[in-house]
């Protein structure tokens, strides 16, 4: 088996599990995970037989370590913890797969988004010499770090015409390091700067002390100071208690950020009460939800809309019919055409 083969299965049940990961549900598990059933086995045939490109063997080896994890959380004490956790073999599958994407066609055609893959402008773009300030880049933000931040900076950066920016919060327990490999696609396909930090905590501080906004403001002070960013197109978004610190921290009157967009968020009233009645004010604010998310129900979403809108914000709010509570990979393009858009 040569790279293409092992690219393409790779690619392929990696695909798999994105769609396990965007349906996961305590009551769907099991079924979920009988719906892999042997997608995995050519990577395991490959295993050790075929000599491949290290990042293609590391990639290979998270996408199976993922697979396992998820087979073995039914035995667990919380299946569910255990089957969110085992999909973060996915996102480290990326990282690597992410070094060559300018180097290996299909992997390259992958980290794109699907609309944009047969661009013959963007792939011009790709294919020239990339700026020395373009590339991922790490910042005190292992694994096993927290506070720092990640940042991706696509190959077409051009410090001479100022780009969007997006500060993208990860879920309770996640990692920035990880949820940066969400926005990779887009980031190459449409110019983005995208910034991940890590929450100081085990996840954002939605209590007191707030330990988080102060690092937020010094993160982006820092890729400020790097990066061309459009003063006027600065986004904060996350997902579930990165969705919920959005607005915690994006309602506040000194937040720097020009749109919010969170993702599968709970809401409570207080989060109005603390807010700035004149940051509100045509704020745009984007609220995505799973109609069967199953851990903040969608009417807390709904209500959240009413109640953001009524205050005066401008508010767009999405509800997608067959989502759990899962960040919706396929969603994003939606939330970045109405962040891109002018008003």
């Amino acid at each position: 088996m040569d790279d293409d083969r092992t690219v393409a299965d790779l690619l392929a049940l990696l695909d798999a599990l994105g769609e396990i990961a965007r349906m996961m549900d305590p009551r769907r598990l099991p079924a979920l995970i009988a719906a892999l059933g042997n997608l995995d086995d050519p990577l395991r045939q490959a295993a050790g037989a075929t000599m491949v490109r290290p990042p293609i063997a590391l990639a290979c080896t998270f996408a199976l370590q993922a697979c396992d994890a998820l087979r073995a959380a039914p035995a667990a004490e919380n299946p569910m913890l255990e089957a969110l956790r085992a999909m973060r073999h996915c996102q480290r599958a990326l990282e690597p797969l992410a070094t060559l994407a300018e180097t290996v066609p299909a992997i390259g055609r992958y980290l794109l988004e699907p609309q944009s893959r047969d661009d013959p402008a963007l792939r011009t773009r790709l294919a020239s010499t990339p700026h020395p300030d373009a590339g991922m880049f790490h910042y005190n933000n292992e694994i096993a770090e927290r506070g720092g931040f990640s940042v991706y900076v696509p190959p077409w950066y051009d410090p001479a015409r100022p780009g969007p920016l997006v500060f993208a919060l990860h879920g309770g327990s996640g990692h920035g390091r990880l949820f940066l490999l969400n926005w990779l696609a887009e980031a190459r396909s449409r110019g983005i700067v995208i910034v991940a930090p890590t929450a100081i905590g085990r996840t954002w501080s939605l209590m007191e002390p707030d330990i988080d906004s102060q690092n937020l403001h010094a993160i982006l002070t820092r890729v400020l100071d790097r990066w061309s960013i459009d003063p006027k197109r600065m986004l904060l978004g996350g997902m579930s208690d990165g969705g919920t610190f959005t607005l915690l921290a994006g309602l506040a009157a000194d937040a720097p950020f020009t749109h919010l967009a969170p993702v599968a968020a709970s809401f409570h009233p207080l989060l109005l009460a603390m807010a700035d009645p004149e940051r509100l004010a045509g704020l745009p604010i984007h609220l995505t939800h799973g109609a069967l998310d199953w851990m903040f129900p969608a009417e807390g979403a709904r209500t959240a809309y009413r109640m953001l809108a009524a205050a005066g914000a401008a508010v767009t709010y999405r509800e997608i019919a067959d989502l759990s509570h899962a960040y919706p990979r396929d969603g994003q393009g939606a939330v970045l055409d109405w962040f891109m858009k002018d008003r």
